[in-house]
């Protein structure tokens, strides 16, 4: 790299990042990479152009993030509606469940569980229990 045209570092700098940036989205893209070099004869176009041209390689890989994220996220949501709609079923068939018992069985099926577990409702109200609805 020839650095002696430039005059301070912050130069230097915008040098190496637009040779940087120009490197990097080439090979995003799967083309060769562009060999630019800036002097100060460089006219502004050609500055114009090189950031264009970022700016074209940064808007497609935008796009393409953006696609994958949809994807993901269409993903997601299939799962949580699936998983609604199961837990729904669950909670139904656990209705059920509680309806058909005996209180012998619901209360052999509370001995089972273990102590972090909550108990299974019981057929006592909430005021009975001391607890509140709330």
């Amino acid at each position: 790299m020839n650095t002696e045209m430039y005059q301070t570092p912050m130069e230097v700098a915008v040098y190496q990042l637009h040779n940087f940036s120009i490197s990097f989205f080439s090979s995003l893209l799967g083309g060769d990479v562009v060999s630019v070099k800036l002097d100060n004869s460089a006219s502004g176009a050609s500055v114009v152009a090189i950031d264009n041209k970022i700016e074209q390689a940064m808007d497609l890989v935008k796009n393409h993030l953006m696609y994958a994220v949809r994807e993901e996220v269409e993903i997601l949501k299939e799962q949580i509606r699936e998983l609604v709609e199961k837990n729904s079923q669950l909670e139904r068939e656990n209705t059920l469940l509680k309806t058909l018992a005996s209180p012998e069985q619901l209360e052999k099926f509370q001995s089972r569980l273990s102590p972090e577990e909550p108990p299974l409702e019981s057929a006592q109200a909430p005021e009975a229990s001391g607890g509140s609805a709330v």
